[in-house]
C-alpha cells in the first residue's frame, strides 16, 4: 500500500479524502493556493505545499504545478477529488510517466467517457439509448442557433469537459443559444482548461438518476445501486438520495447491468457514476458518465456501508474487488443536502465572506437516524471568490425514507450559519415540500415550485402555533431573568404576567402562560393549549424543545421585545409583548426602504466582465445590460423593465460589493 498520497484539490472533498487516507494509515499531502493558506485540508494533512495564487487557472488546475509538489513531498499516489483535474487525462498522463499512481481510471477510459462528446458516442455505438443532440465540435455563436434550431427548442448547452452545473446553459429561443453558448464557451474555458462546446436536446420532464459504479484492473465490475439527484438548480444538484423512490427493481438491475457493461467496454478502473434521465414511464437515456468520484458519494456509502475513497485507493494499488454485486444491498435510506454560499432571498447568488459563527449539527445519531456532514470549513474561516460555493454536505441516515427526511429536519434546523448568505433556509423548505415528501419530483422541480424566486417560509397553524407557544415560555425565561437584574430601585420590584400576546407572519396569538418545574402550558384564545418543555437560557443560540412531546430546535436571536427565530426554512420576527403593548404597536409607523428601483445594484461581490450598454441607450425589459462573474460563474443582468441608461458607475474590471450601484437609469 502506499506510504504517502498527495490530493490535488480543497475544501471538504479534500478533508474527505484525509480522512479515510487516515484510517488507512497512509500520509496526505495538501495542496494551497494564496486563498487556502489557512483552510482546514491544509490544517487536516501531514504536510502542504504551496502551489500558487487565488485563481484556480493559475493554480490548482496547472499540472506543472501540481507535479512539483509531487515531487517535492515524495507522493507515491495522487487522488484527484473533483472538478479540478479529476477528468484531465493530460495529468493522468503526467502521473503515469512519472511513475505516480492516479487513484482514478485509466488514461483511456478518461479519454473516452471523461469527454461528454466522445461518451456519448462510444454509448451510441454501444447500443445505449442517448438523448438527441449534435456531438460534434461548434465553432461559433452563429454556429450554435442553426444547430439549436434543428434539434429544435428547447436545448441544453454544455461544456465537453464540464461538470458541477458549470459551462451548462438551457436556451430556449435564437436570442439565449447565442448568450448561452458565449457564457457557456467562458466559464469552461475559467473551470477546466478547455471551452469545446455541445448541444443535445433538454428533455423537459425528466429525472436525474445516476448508477455508481466499481471496476477494479482484473476486470470485475459491480454497481452500487442508484442515486436520485432530480432537484437542481441551474443544472447544479442540491438535494440527493439514495436510493431513488421513483425506481423498481427491475429498472435498478437494468440501469446497473447497462452502466457496468459501458464501463468495462472502455477498461474502466476506478469508482465512476453513469448519469441518466429517466422518463415517467421508466425509460432511460445514457447522459453521461462521470470518471471521478461524485460530490454525492456519501449517500451511497451510508446505505451501502462501502467507503468508495477507500476502494478507489485499493483499485489504484493494483488490488481486485473483495466485494461482488450480491454482496451489495440496500440498507435503509440517506439524504445529502448540499449548503452553499449563496443567498436563496437573492436569486441564489453567491455569497463570500467570514463565517462568524459555524456551527454544525454533532455527527452521529439524531433520534431514529444518524448525521454526517462532510465540510471543508471552519468558524472564522473566509469564503473565497474563487473557487465554488459549498460549504458543507450534510447528510442523513435512517431505516425508512420519512424517517431520514424527518433526522435531515432536525439536522438542518441545529446548522448555524452566519455571516454570509447561504441556502439552508432554501433546502429546509424543499425537505417540507409536499412533492420532495411523496417523491414525485423531475429536474424541472425548483423551476416550477419556485418560478418567482425563493421568497421564504411561511408555516401553517399547525407549525405556527408550537412556534408561538415556544417564544412565550422562551420569553418568560427572559423575563424572569430581567427581574434579578441587581441595581434596581427600591420598593419597585418587576413583576413577571402570565397575559401575552405573540405576534409572528403577521399573526397575533393572545396567550396565558402557566408554568411550573417542568416546564410551561401555554393557553391560546381559541381554547387550544401547548405544552412546552425543555432548557433555554438567554443568550443561547439555539433552543431545543418539545412542543407536546415533538422536538422542536429554534435558531434564536434576542431582538426588542421578543426574537428572531429561524426554524424549518422560515426566517421571522417574533414579538412577545404585553396586551398593552401589543395594542400600542400597532399605532407605531412602519420604516419604508429607500426607492432603487432606478438603478441597476450589483448583487453579489464580484468582477464586471462585461457592460452590454452606454450611457443614453434605451433599453427593453429583458436586455442584458451587463455580466458579473463569482465563484466561477457569469451572471448576465437584465433591464427589469424599458428605460433609458442616464449613468454609467462601473466598467469592465471593476470589483463590486453587494449593492453598488453599477448604473442608473432615468
Amino acid at each position: 500500500m502506499f506510504d504517502k498520497i498527495l490530493i490535488a484539490n480543497r475544501g471538504e472533498i479534500a478533508c474527505r479524502v484525509i480522512k479515510t487516507a487516515r484510517k488507512m494509515g497512509i500520509k496526505t499531502v495538501a495542496v494551497y493556493s494564496d486563498a487556502d493558506r489557512n483552510a482546514l485540508h491544509v490544517e487536516m494533512a501531514d504536510e502542504a505545499v504551496h502551489i500558487g495564487p487565488p485563481p484556480a487557472n493559475q493554480s490548482y488546475i496547472v499540472i506543472d504545478k501540481i507535479m512539483e509538489a509531487i515531487k517535492t513531498s515524495g507522493a507515491q499516489a495522487v487522488h484527484p477529488g473533483y472538478g479540478f483535474l479529476s477528468e484531465n487525462a493530460k495529468f493522468a498522463q503526467a502521473l503515469e510517466a512519472a511513475g505516480v499512481a492516479f487513484v482514478g481510471p485509466p488514461v483511456g477510459a478518461i479519454e473516452k467517457m471523461g469527454d461528454k462528446i466522445t461518451s456519448k458516442k462510444i454509448a451510441k455505438e454501444a447500443g445505449v439509448s442517448t438523448v438527441p443532440g449534435y456531438m460534434g465540435l461548434i465553432e461559433d455563436a452563429d454556429e450554435a442557433v442553426k444547430i439549436s434550431g434543428e434539434i429544435g427548442y428547447p436545448v441544453m448547452i454544455k461544456a465537453s469537459a464540464g461538470g458541477g452545473g458549470k459551462g451548462m446553459r438551457i436556451a430556449w429561443n435564437d436570442e439565449e443559444a447565442r448568450e448561452g453558448f458565449q457564457s457557456s464557451k467562458n466559464e469552461a474555458a475559467n473551470s477546466f482548461g478547455d471551452d469545446r462546446i455541445f448541444i443535445e436536446k433538454f428533455v423537459t420532464q425528466p429525472r436525474h438518476i445516476e448508477i455508481q459504479v466499481l471496476c477494479d484492473s482484473h476486470g470485475n465490475g459491480i454497481y452500487l445501486n442508484e442515486r436520485e439527484c432530480s432537484i437542481q438548480r441551474r443544472n447544479q444538484k442540491v438535494v440527493e438520495e439514495a436510493p431513488s423512490p421513483f425506481l423498481d427493481e427491475a429498472t435498478r438491475k437494468a440501469m446497473g447491468e447497462q452502466a457496468v457493461a459501458l464501463a468495462k467496454a472502455v477498461n474502466y478502473a476506478s469508482a465512476g457514476t453513469v448519469e441518466f434521465i429517466v422518463d415517467g414511464e421508466r425509460n432511460f437515456y445514457f447522459l453521461e458518465m462521470n470518471t471521478r468520484l461524485q460530490v454525492e458519494h456519501p449517500v451511497t456509502e451510508l446505505i451501502t456501508g462501502v467507503d468508495l475513497v477507500e476502494q478507489m485507493i485499493r483499485i489504484a494499488n493494483g488490488e481486485p474487488l473483495s466485494i461482488t454485486q450480491d454482496d451489495v444491498k440496500i440498507d435503509g435510506w440517506a439524504i445529502e443536502n448540499r449548503l452553499y454560499a449563496e443567498d436563496p432571498y437573492r436569486n441564489f447568488l453567491p455569497s463570500i465572506g467570514r463565517l462568524t459563527r459555524y456551527r454544525p449539527p454533532a455527527e452521529g445519531e439524531l433520534g431514529e437516524g444518524v448525521v454526517r456532514n462532510d465540510t471543508g470549513v471552519y468558524e472564522g474561516g473566509e469564503i473565497s471568490m474563487y473557487y465554488d460555493p459549498m460549504i458543507a454536505k450534510l447528510c442523513t441516515w435512517a431505516p425508512t425514507r420519512a424517517q431520514a427526511i424527518e433526522t435531515m429536519r432536525r439536522a438542518l434546523d441545529s446548522f448555524e450559519v452566519e455571516g454570509i448568505g447561504h441556502n439552508l433556509p432554501f433546502v429546509a423548505a424543499v425537505m417540507d415540500h409536499p412533492k420532495f415528501i411523496s417523491g414525485d419530483m423531475t429536474t424541472a422541480f425548483i423551476a416550477e415550485e419556485y418560478p418567482d424566486g425563493f421568497e421564504g417560509v411561511t408555516l401553517d397553524d399547525s407549525h405556527l402555533k408550537p412556534v408561538a407557544a415556544a417564544a412565550a415560555a422562551m420569553n418568560r425565561v427572559a423575563e424572569i431573568r430581567r427581574t434579578r437584574v441587581s441595581g434596581r430601585l427600591d420598593n419597585h420590584e418587576r413583576r413577571v404576567g402570565s397575559d401575552w400576546v405573540v405576534s409572528l407572519q403577521g399573526q397575533d396569538f393572545a396567550v396565558t402562560v402557566e408554568a411550573d418545574q417542568a416546564g410551561s402550558t401555554i393557553r391560546f384564545e381559541d381554547g387550544s393549549a401547548h405544552r412546552v418543555e425543555g432548557a433555554w437560557t438567554p443568550g443561547d443560540s439555539l433552543a431545543r424543545m418539545t412542543v407536546d412531546g415533538e422536538a422542536l430546535v429554534l435558531k434564536v436571536d434576542k431582538i426588542v421585545q421578543g426574537f428572531r427565530i429561524r426554524t424549518r426554512g422560515a426566517d421571522m420576527k417574533v414579538h412577545v409583548r404585553s396586551p398593552r403593548q401589543a395594542e400600542l404597536a400597532k399605532l407605531m409607523p412602519e420604516k419604508l426602504p429607500p426607492d432603487t428601483s432606478k438603478m441597476l445594484l450589483c448583487p453579489m461581490p464580484g468582477l464586471i466582465v462585461k457592460v452590454n450598454v452606454s450611457e443614453g441607450d434605451e433599453v427593453q425589459e429583458g436586455q442584458a445590460l451587463c455580466t458579473v462573474e463569482a465563484m466561477k460563474m457569469e451572471n448576465i443582468l437584465r433591464a427589469e423593465r424599458r428605460g433609458v441608461v442616464a449613468k454609467i458607475n462601473a466598467g469592465a474590471g471593476d470589483s463590486l460589493a453587494v449593492d453598488d450601484v453599477i448604473m442608473e437609469f432615468e
